[in-house]
């Protein structure tokens, strides 16, 4: 980040103590406490529904989440001398959640659940002019880009050890995308046995990104960062994103998915609808679609070694992931 991004901070009511770099920011100790600067990459509206989200999910008692600071002018964002836009947030004092500490990793998502008790926005009335976004939908964008890629493979006449390895597994995880896809619209979507008060409408406003990096363990609990992504979705979309990573690294650890689900549960009960979308999400090969997505878009004349590594260890993990499904959902 530019050095002369420093002087933005002349935008705010703040006294400045010192200033220092970030990962892709830079950190201030103000008066007003530990602040961060960052360019902002997202859209014009979206910051004021990020910045209205994040005021009614402390006045509804989530009181550990950023905030946003509004400059002399009372605007969001500023600007630099070369028009790149950049807002200043509130920061945390602390660490990381660590993946590997169990019970770091509940506390996590007993802190995701109280964030999604606070940040119901049903009587919202901005909460209308934000889209839903449909999970379904998404799939069917991916399935497309499998069944092109397929199709590639399939009329490529020189073939790598990693292309020729692909393909051999390719049917599997492609038949599967489409059967969990179509069962998802079928028993959560379905236009022609649903009516219209019973379609999701999820009042709830996710996250978005609910990573490790993005909960901080401070002295007085974790605090949460980076609702650039936030959205209307299912909230267990977070679980999923947070839940998906840790169990990639712990073999589908049923133990462990158990673990994580009933903390959850003891701060926001999950429901039937919750378990069933949370169920479609998982059995979805979304990682082998991220493997076939990078393949894909990158050089192909070279491949590098990693793509071989990732897609074997997906191979290896694929029976734990399906008993862990059916252990966990389908009791």
């Amino acid at each position: 980040m530019n050095d002369r991004a420093v002087s933005l901070f002349d935008n705010y009511e703040i006294e400045v103590k010192r200033t220092w770099k970030g990962r892709g920011a830079i950190l201030c100790e103000s008066d007003k406490g530990l602040l961060i600067l960052k360019e902002y990459n997202g859209p014009m509206n979206k910051i004021y529904f990020q910045d209205s989200l994040l005021k009614h999910v402390k006045e509804a008692g989530f009181l550990l989440a950023e905030s946003i600071l509004k400059t002399k002018e009372e605007e969001l964002i500023v600007y630099d001398q070369d028009r790149v836009p950049y807002v200043v947030k509130s920061y945390f004092e602390g660490k990381e959640c660590n993946n590997r500490e169990i019970e770091e990793c509940r506390n996590a998502v007993r802190t995701l659940a109280k964030l999604h008790n606070c940040s119901d926005l049903s009587e919202w009335e901005d909460l209308a002019c934000q889209p839903i976004f449909h999970i379904e939908k998404e799939y069917e964008k991916h399935n497309k880009e499998l069944k092109k890629v397929r199709r590639f493979l399939r009329d490529k006449s020189q073939k790598t050890a990693f292309e020729i390895y692909l393909l051999e597994h390719y049917d599997y995880f492609f038949d599967t995308a489409l059967q969990v896809t179509g069962e998802m619209r079928y028993y959560i979507y379905d236009e022609k046995n649903k009516k219209m008060e019973d379609f999701p409408k999820f009042s709830i406003v996710c996250h978005g990104d609910y990573q490790y990096h993005n909960i901080i363990q401070t002295a007085g609990g974790m605090a949460l960062i980076n609702f650039e992504k936030c959205m209307r979705d299912n909230p267990v979309r977070d679980l999923y994103l947070f839940m998906r990573k840790l169990l990639e690294k712990n073999n589908w650890s049923q133990t462990l998915g158990d673990s994580l689900l009933h903390a959850y549960d003891e701060e926001r009960t999950i429901s039937e609808e919750d378990y069933m979308h949370l169920y479609y999400r998982f059995a979805y090969p979304e990682k082998f679609w991220k493997i076939v997505n990078f393949y894909y878009n990158s050089g192909k004349a070279w491949i590098p070694g990693r793509n071989m590594e990732k897609f074997e260890k997906l191979l290896m993990q694929e029976k734990a992931k399906q008993e862990f499904l059916e252990s966990i959902f389908k009791k």
